[in-house]
C-alpha cells in the first residue's frame, strides 16, 4: 500500500462523538502504553513526519485523535493506558474513553497494541491483550523500538511476551516487529492493512 495522503481530522473525547458508523468507514487504531513509541511508528507508517506529535512527555495524548488516510479510511490514535502520573478520575476517564471506543466501534477493522519490545513482558500490557481478546477486539501486535537492544536480548524479550500469551490464547493475534528509526514493519503493516481493507 501507498499512502498518498494523510491529515488530522479531529480529536473527539468519546466513542458516540466519533464519524457516523453508517458512513462505513474502517478504522485502524493504535494503542499502548505511554512513551511506547506510538506517535514516531504512526508517523514512520505514513510518512509524515509531523503527522502524529511525538512529545518527551509521557501521557500525552487525552483524546481518540483521528487521522483521514487515502481519503479511504481512518487512522486513530488512541490514549496510552496505564499512565499514572494522572489523578485517579482522569486515569478513569481515560480507560472509559479507550473501553468505550474499542469495545462498541463497529467500524474497527483493527487495533494495532503497541509493545516496547526493550523490556520483559508486563502485566499491564498482558492484561490489556487478553482483555481485547476476551471481548472479541480484532487485534495484531506491534514490538516497537527494535532497534535498540541486540539480537539475542530483543528476541528474548518479544518470545517471552509470546509465550506469556500462549497460556491464555489458543491462536497468536498476529504480529509485527517494528523500528521507526529504520522504518522496519511498515511495508508488512502497511500491507497487512490492505488486506483487511480488501476484505
Amino acid at each position: 500500500m501507498d499512502i498518498t495522503q494523510a491529515d488530522f481530522l479531529t480529536s473527539y473525547t468519546k466513542e458516540s462523538m466519533c464519524p457516523p458508523v453508517e458512513a462505513g468507514v474502517p478504522e485502524f487504531a493504535f494503542i499502548g502504553r505511554s512513551n511506547v513509541g506510538k506517535s514516531s511508528l504512526i508517523n514512520m507508517l505514513t510518512a509524515r513526519k509531523g503527522l502524529a506529535k511525538v512529545s518527551g512527555t509521557p501521557g500525552k495524548t487525552q483524546l481518540l485523535n483521528y487521522f483521514t488516510i487515502n481519503k479511504k479510511w481512518y487512522l486513530v490514535d488512541l490514549p496510552g493506558y496505564g499512565y499514572a502520573r494522572v489523578s485517579k478520575t482522569k486515569q478513569k476517564e481515560l480507560a472509559s474513553m479507550i473501553n468505550g471506543y474499542l469495545f462498541n466501534r463497529k467500524t474497527l477493522l483493527l487495533a494495532f497494541v503497541l509493545i516496547d519490545s526493550n523490556i520483559p513482558p508486563t502485566k499491564i500490557d498482558l492484561e490489556f491483550v487478553n482483555a481485547l481478546g476476551e471481548r472479541h477486539v480484532p487485534l495484531a501486535i506491534a514490538f516497537t523500538k527494535t532497534d535498540r537492544m541486540k539480537p539475542k536480548a530483543l528476541e528474548n524479550n518479544i518470545q517471552a511476551f509470546l509465550n506469556e500469551l500462549s497460556k491464555t490464547w489458543i491462536n497468536l493475534p498476529p504480529y509485527f516487529i517494528t523500528s521507526a528509526q529504520y522504518r522496519t514493519g511498515r511495508e508488512d503493516i502497511l500491507s497487512y492493512i490492505a488486506q483487511l481493507l480488501k476484505g
